[in-house]
């Protein structure tokens, strides 16, 4: 589901963590948000000092004073109690991951690529239309579709009111969790889907392209024309939805999302950082080459775009073109928007990966991240925190390192670097 960066990156902790793709959550931008009202503080802000049904009554006055209908209301909250295990998904801090090459296989599997063919000819009607309509990639349409919910058949089956509404009382961000239930609210008001057919992840992602309510809200279409928007039984309007959602998050029609190189000797792996963005003809000048040919599309000189190392200098290399950030708007994760851009080139017969991935590292521990981040802070070397993330001031913290250190700068998070700063 797509969300901006900052949200994202929050609401998917657990998914981020294990790069498990199932359910990524659609949200975006939004304005600083107004002062809210004191019915809001008492739903949203302070949780814990009330038990649910009071938390449900000040949330429902609330829903009402915002053209909620009471009937409606009623009828979506019958029955709901909290739910114990969407507690305990939302403050899940796995230990350990999955190296980016065993999340590739899962995402890339013969399963997954032979199901999307099948669905890209079986929609080719629909799937023209929506080209046409929005400009966006079909075969990139379809990856999102495969990696989201298995081409609609794991969508989520929890009531998707049910979790926000526990989230919104004791979850780690109720005033996310509480917008989106107000979101919901609407969805069920504007009648495009029943209360107990509005199912989807413990997060509240919900449908075919596991949108969260306020992306459903802003950017849900429907495109077969019945009347409604409906993500969770129609395949039209869930892939015209993720389609509506990539143009408005700035894709560009026509250009890829990016490729797979391979490097010159004694390649600057510094400049291997999604900030450092050249122009194609600029990293050809340096000897980056694509992995199957000696140079680049010549309509490709002037674009834009940034090198990638998923698992440092010993693995492969991939050039990003623009279109590569709009799908990690989806889900802000370089893992999941790799595994999307090289499905949609599978269900054209590329998308083989040529380089070697170094299967004998193995990635660190949630508690060695954190480690690696307090020995990087001790050196000074400003890893922006310590929280367990592998972000863009840790992996810069750790070039400086290295590079104090005479090796390749490549800003991985390694064993053996962390071995490194411990030694140090």
């Amino acid at each position: 589901m797509p969300t901006p960066a900052r949200r994202k990156a929050q609401l998917h902790l657990l998914a981020s963590l294990s790069l498990i793709s199932l359910g990524a959550c659609a949200d975006t931008p939004t304005t600083a948000p107004a002062q809210p009202a004191p019915a809001q503080i008492s739903a949203a802000a302070a949780p814990q000092a009330q038990t649910f049904n009071q938390w449900r009554d000040a949330f429902r006055q609330e829903a009402l004073d915002k053209g909620i209908d009471a009937s409606l209301f009623d009828r979506a909250f019958d029955g709901v109690t909290p739910d114990a295990d969407v507690i305990k998904a939302d403050r899940s801090q796995p230990e350990f991951s999955r190296p980016v090459w065993a999340y590739l296989d899962s995402a890339l599997s013969n399963q997954r690529v032979a199901t999307g063919r099948s669905r890209l000819s079986a929609q080719e009607e629909t799937l023209d239309a929506i080209e046409q309509r929005y400009g966006v990639d079909r075969h990139i349409l379809a990856a999102i579709w495969g990696l989201e919910s298995n081409y609609g058949q794991n969508m989520g089956s929890r009531q998707v009111i049910r979790s926000l509404a526990t989230l919104a009382h004791e979850g780690r961000r109720p005033g996310f969790a509480h917008d989106q239930l107000l979101a919901a609210l609407d969805i069920l008001q504007h009648r495009d889907i029943e209360p107990n057919g509005m199912l989807g992840s413990w997060a509240g992602a919900m449908g075919q392209t596991q949108f969260i309510p306020t992306t459903y809200n802003q950017f849900a279409v429907d495109f077969d024309g019945n009347g409604r928007r409906d993500i969770w039984n129609s395949p039209a309007d869930a892939l015209a939805s993720a389609a509506n959602y990539l143009k408005a998050s700035g894709w560009h029609s026509g250009q890829r999302w990016g490729q797979e190189v391979r490097l010159p000797a004694n390649f600057d792996y510094a400049l291997a950082d999604p900030g450092v963005k050249k122009s194609v003809a600029e990293w050809q000048a340096l000897g980056v080459r694509p992995t199957n040919q000696d140079s680049f599309a010549g309509n490709m000189a002037d674009q834009r775009a940034a090198l990638l190392l998923p698992a440092g200098h010993k693995g492969p290399a991939f050039l990003l073109q623009h279109n590569f950030s709009t799908i990690m708007r989806y889900n802000n994760s370089s893992s999941y928007a790799l595994a999307i851009g090289l499905l949609s080139d599978r269900f054209q017969g590329g998308g083989q990966i040529q380089g070697d991935w170094p299967t004998a590292d193995r990635p660190l521990s949630r508690s060695e991240r954190l480690e690696l981040q307090q020995l990087l802070t001790q050196r000074g070397l400003e890893p922006g925190g310590i929280d367990g993330i592998i972000g863009a001031n840790t992996r810069n913290a750790i070039r400086r390192f290295q590079q104090q250190q005479g090796v390749p700068a490549d800003g991985y998070a390694s064993a053996a670097l962390l071995e490194q700063l411990r030694k140090q």
